[in-house]
């Protein structure tokens, strides 16, 4: 049994992790950091946990709170844990980011897309970028875990098979990719409000998201040499999802069975990834509160092109159960311990 704790608890992010938590048999949840709700009970903030969860939330000094726990996830915005984080308290605890602090190797190129100076830049080459399925080798050895961000997740599992086998031109990659209104967290913005989201959808970021140096980035790695994409992110009027529909031409004489191959190949085996029949296509209803990620494609023979989609749970596979997955590998757990939720349907 293990000790964690949480910083940043009241967000979406930071109460499914505490949710998925609840129902791990090798984990007690020691404290819930949050200074906006300092000495409030945790349960009057998520009433899910009504006599459930009995604790306060706390916002003591971060250094002897690491030294209760093992494990440290930081659900907070991009700059926290850069700003406070120290090779003692990685000597104290192992911690897991949810934010992008440590996601993005190079630095300049952090600071450009995030507009923040980064506090602690001689930590990024001691953080894993957590992709399960891509970098669980590494993850196992890690104290500092970069937890990739929900479109990135999406994005990146769907094309990666075929960008690494190179079955594409992965300069030629397009990704548009949908989003429940979760992902934007849990304060109180106009744009986020039910009269503005409802039966709406609009692009936002459009040519300059954050996220797409994550995505290029990793993919980059896997292609064997730098590309770049053209993404762009949507918000739909739902709580929960990622949907992403990627494009890309194929190289000469690929075929439907060869992209069949690659996936079986690099995902066959994967318990969280569902690689779906020849006549489905992924939806996020089916995903919704699970951490699977959903994948299939259709080979466009008129134009050459391959069509790539993908779903997820934001919240699950895109942030919180991805941590935990992550946890489970850095403590040699088995891989699907609280996580083994059926997606609910409807």
């Amino acid at each position: 049994m293990i000790k964690a704790g949480i910083i940043g608890a009241t967000g979406y992010a930071g109460n499914e992790i505490v949710r998925l938590l609840l129902g791990h048999k090798e984990v007690e949840i020691k404290w819930l950091y949050s200074k906006s709700f300092a000495g409030q009970d945790y349960a009057s903030i998520y009433r899910n946990l009504f006599k459930i969860v009995d604790s306060p939330c706390i916002a003591d000094d971060i250094s002897s709170l690491a030294d209760e726990v093992d494990v440290i996830f930081t659900a907070t915005p991009q700059g926290f844990l850069a700003s406070v984080l120290t090779d003692e308290l990685l000597a104290k605890a192992k911690f897991i980011d949810l934010s992008a602090d440590y996601r993005i190797k190079d630095v300049a190129t952090y600071e450009k897309w995030y507009k923040l100076e980064h506090k602690s830049p001689e930590l990024i080459k001691k953080a894993v970028y957590g992709l399960c399925e891509i970098n669980r080798k590494d993850i196992a050895g890690t104290r500092l875990l970069a937890n990739p961000g929900c479109f990135t997740t999406c994005s990146i599992l769907t094309a990666y098979p075929l960008v690494k086998e190179g079955l594409i031109d992965a300069d030629t990659l397009i990704i548009n990719a949908l989003s429940g209104v979760s992902g934007a967290g849990r304060g109180a913005k106009v744009a986020n409000l039910f009269c503005e989201v409802n039966e709406s959808a609009k692009a936002y970021g459009v040519t300059n998201h954050r996220h797409t140096p994550e995505i290029e980035e990793q993919l980059s790695y896997a292609n064997g040499s730098p590309i770049m994409i053209n993404f762009t992110p949507h918000l739909v009027p739902m709580n929960r999802g990622i949907f992403a529909t990627e494009t890309a031409t194929l190289k000469s004489g690929v075929t439907a069975e060869d992209i069949k191959a690659a996936y079986e190949k690099h995902y066959g085996n994967e318990q969280f990834i569902r690689l779906m029949k020849d006549d489905q296509v992924p939806e996020t209803r089916f995903v919704e509160g699970s951490n699977f990620v959903d994948i299939g494609f259709k080979v466009d023979e008129r134009t050459n092109r391959v069509v790539m989609m993908g779903a997820i749970d934001n919240l699950v596979k895109g942030a919180a159960g991805q941590a935990v997955q992550n946890m489970n590998i850095m403590f040699g757990f088995d891989e699907a311990e609280g996580l083994r939720a059926i997606p609910m349907v409807p």
